[in-house]
């Protein structure tokens, strides 16, 4: 059974860090590239970044550019998300998932994690 378990998230103010993980396990996890979603109320899921089973090609959307990083640690099935310089609009809910291609969209992910709850306050 494939299990995808995010954990970091929290209450930080703006300008703060926080790096999230998520845990993998069931699954060939070096032969899958990982994302990042987001989900805030009322709005749609949508691409925070994403890294390819080879680490080094990685891929932000426009709005987290220079300010996340992803990585992945294939020896620990974990891939992590480094969140700098949080802004209130980064407020949502993080999910993390697995899929043979790092796209920006989410249906091509095979699994998906619970998600996270990250606030940022103003």
């Amino acid at each position: 059974q494939v299990q995808l378990v995010e954990s970091g998230g929290g209450l930080v103010r703006a300008g703060g860090s926080l790096r999230l993980s998520c845990a993998a396990s069931g699954l060939p996890f070096s032969g899958y590239a990982m994302g990042w979603f987001r989900q805030a109320p009322e709005k749609e899921r949508e691409f925070v970044a994403a890294i390819s089973w080879i680490p080094g090609s990685t891929y932000y959307a426009d709005s987290v550019k220079g300010r996340f990083g992803i990585s992945r640690n294939n020896a620990k099935n974990t891939v992590y998300l480094q969140m700098n310089s949080l802004k209130p609009e980064d407020t949502a809910v993080y999910f993390c998932a697995a899929g043979r291609t790092p796209t920006a969209i989410p249906a091509p992910y095979n699994y998906w994690g619970q998600g996270t709850q990250v606030t940022v306050s103003s």
